[in-house]
């Protein structure tokens, strides 16, 4: 079983850091556009460099494995952040399946935080 454990939590990993590594890399490629939806929802776009260092830095850092607990539990706030700032279904309809998408990123982002990285992981090598 744990050879399955150490596999699940890898794959659980690579599949959480590709949704945040080409969403914090596409930021910086389309950075004046990201700034303007983020001030149209009310959030200011100076922030936008700390976006992209949780997105990519933090996806980075999960798909390696370091750091993982602490990493996911920021991502989980990240997510969840997100998910009330700009997925606001009981205003726009429309954004009631991004809102849920959001929330069950957050579980699986503390699932991780739970269990840690895993065997196969540069925290894993560590202990």
């Amino acid at each position: 079983m744990g050879s399955l454990n150490a596999l699940g939590l890898l794959l659980a990993r690579v599949l959480l850091a590709v949704l945040f590594i080409p969403a914090g890399f596409n930021k910086i490629t389309g950075y004046a556009g990201t700034a303007g939806y983020m001030e149209s929802a009310g959030v200011p776009g100076i922030l936008l460099p700390l976006v992209i260092l949780i997105e990519l830095g933090g996806g980075l850092l999960l798909l390696i494995g370091w750091q993982t607990r602490l990493v996911a539990l920021a991502l989980a706030g990240f997510t969840a952040l997100s998910a009330l700032l700009f997925h606001q279904f009981w205003v726009d309809p429309a954004q009631m399946i991004n809102f849920w998408k959001n929330v069950a990123i957050t579980g699986g982002l503390l699932a991780i935080a739970s269990a840690g990285a895993g065997r196969i992981s540069v925290d894993g090598r560590a202990a």
